[in-house]
């Protein structure tokens, strides 16, 4: 049956060329119901596999997955993805990669957070400009304390920001922190401002007006010998941007404690407030926990003791 055959490559060829682009372009959803229709598994075979990775998941589930009616997000179902890359042999981190572009499913039409992609293209910016300045990523200084207060405008927008910094220098010569501020998706850099507020005064400014990074040296007019601890403040103007909906800092090493307040003006205030941690821009959101907004002084916040590898935030619905 030659004309079977020539039919079913035909087939099987458009199939691997919808998978292809469900993988780069996404969503989720479409990315797993084509790599399933690309290896020819019915769900109850699927959810066999599955079984034998350890992981138990629902065929209604894998059924409300694969049709966007839901989105896994709890740590179980996290794994069943990692192992239904391996079983539908996808490259690793796609299907992850493509749930964290897609962002919370909140059932409000908020547009997601910053995508993968999006993040690594800031990413690989910011290495540039660092590189622009001179500055490695390992600057030299250990964060003891670090306190952020975030200001939300009238019209929704990320005013701009305040950060109080205690470190303790890990090598003789330091006298410098490069400052970054990555803005909301549409703001203008050229139109921020960093103003040095205590200890510090403003060097050297670098932007990127695609990306939205802004990068700035604080310069400390001493030089740090090892051991030796500095406190200084800086602040960051912006308000170029359009609706803000979250508020994330990314750490590297474990550090210290880390403080993030979100100041709303009175006539704006979100309907609900979360927390939330994402251990890399690739990996799901986790470890969401409802915060409760102060009626009097209209703020959020969020105390991590002890700083771990990785992107605590805040994030809030407007309606």
């Amino acid at each position: 049956m030659p004309h079977a055959t020539q039919h079913a490559d035909a087939a099987a060829g458009v199939a691997a060329a919808e998978l292809d682009t469900a993988l780069r372009g996404g969503p989720f959803h479409v990315a797993l119901r084509a790599a399933i229709a690309a290896r020819g598994l019915p769900l109850q075979r699927v959810q066999h596999h599955l079984s034998r990775h350890g992981v138990r998941v629902g065929v209604t589930s894998l059924s409300y997955w694969q049709q966007g009616a839901r989105r896994p997000q709890r740590p179980e179902s996290l794994r069943a993805v990692r192992a239904l890359e391996e079983i539908l042999q996808l490259p690793e981190e796609s299907l992850i990669r493509l749930l964290a572009d897609s962002g919370p499913a909140t059932g409000t039409g908020r547009p997601a957070a910053r995508s993968y992609r999006s993040v690594q293209e800031a990413s690989e910016v910011l290495h540039r400009l660092l590189g622009d300045l001179g500055a490695p990523l390992d600057g030299g200084l250990h964060t003891l304390g670090h306190h952020e207060r975030v200001r939300i405008g009238a019209r929704r927008e990320l005013l701009g920001r305040e950060a109080h910094h205690i470190v303790r220098a890990h090598r003789d010569g330091v006298d410098r922190f490069v400052a970054v501020h990555h803005g909301d998706p549409g703001c203008a850099p050229e139109r921020m401002a960093v103003h040095a507020l205590e200890n510090c005064r403003t060097g050297r400014v670098r932007l990127h007006p695609a990306t939205g990074i802004l990068v700035a040296e604080l310069l400390f007019d001493t030089r740090l010998r090892s051991g030796d601890t500095f406190l200084f403040r800086y602040a960051v103007e912006d308000g170029t941007a359009g609706v803000c909906r979250e508020y994330v800092r990314g750490f590297g090493p474990a550090g210290g404690q880390y403080a993030l307040q979100v100041r709303f003006d009175a006539r704006a205030l979100p309907v609900r407030c979360h927390r939330f941690v994402q251990h890399s821009p690739a990996a799901p959101r986790g470890g969401r926990q409802d915060l409760p907004l102060s009626r009097r002084h209209h703020s959020v916040h969020l105390v991590e003791p002890r700083v771990r590898s990785g992107m605590p935030g805040i994030a809030w619905d407007w309606e």
